[in-house]
């Protein structure tokens, strides 16, 4: 079965962008794990506003890997390694994760993972955790959710303060 994982960064008090969607707090100085973490990948996984987000970078940025949009609102996409998808996440993870690959990532956004959290559709948590503290934005976790038990696998720190955190969630 192919995992899914989220690998997002977070400000100290748990938001993944600012409220207008802006990340200009992330660090980007080094590499923190992400070309490790993106060799496993073979499918990446975003909700419309994440995509518009990654389309003001200009090319698609991880080429090779096929993107799945989840949107009602979007028909299509122009690049063609980008497919639109409006059935429920739940629906296609399930589907999707019995199929022979790599990991499945969880880009995001908030509305996306909220969906994944509701379903427990989530194996793996990797959270860089940057020092600042943003006051508000978009929180990486909706309150409501029912508990959920994770161990932790790893854990690094870096000279920049980032801390980056890697939970599993247990299955029976």
């Amino acid at each position: 079965m192919r995992p899914v994982s989220l690998f997002i960064a977070t400000s100290l008090d748990g938001y993944i962008a600012r409220e207008d969607g802006s990340v200009d707090w992330l660090f980007s100085d080094q590499d923190y794990g992400y070309s490790a973490f993106y060799e496993r990948v073979d499918t990446v996984l975003m909700g419309r506003h994440t995509w518009q987000q990654v389309q003001q970078l200009g090319a698609y940025p991880y080429a090779g890997k096929p993107g799945i949009v989840f949107s009602h609102a979007l028909s299509g996409t122009d690049d063609p390694d980008v497919q639109v998808v409006v059935d429920p996440v739940d629906t296609w993870l399930r589907e999707h994760k019995q199929a022979a690959g790599g990991t499945i990532w969880l880009v995001g956004g908030a509305k996306l993972v909220d969906s994944c959290l509701q379903a427990d559709l989530i194996d793996e948590f990797i959270l860089s955790i940057h020092p600042v503290i943003l006051g508000d934005g978009i929180p990486l976790f909706r309150p409501g959710h029912r508990t959920l038990p994770l161990t932790l696998i790893h854990q690094e720190s870096f000279d920049t303060g980032l801390i980056q955190l890697t939970y599993q969630r247990p299955r029976e």
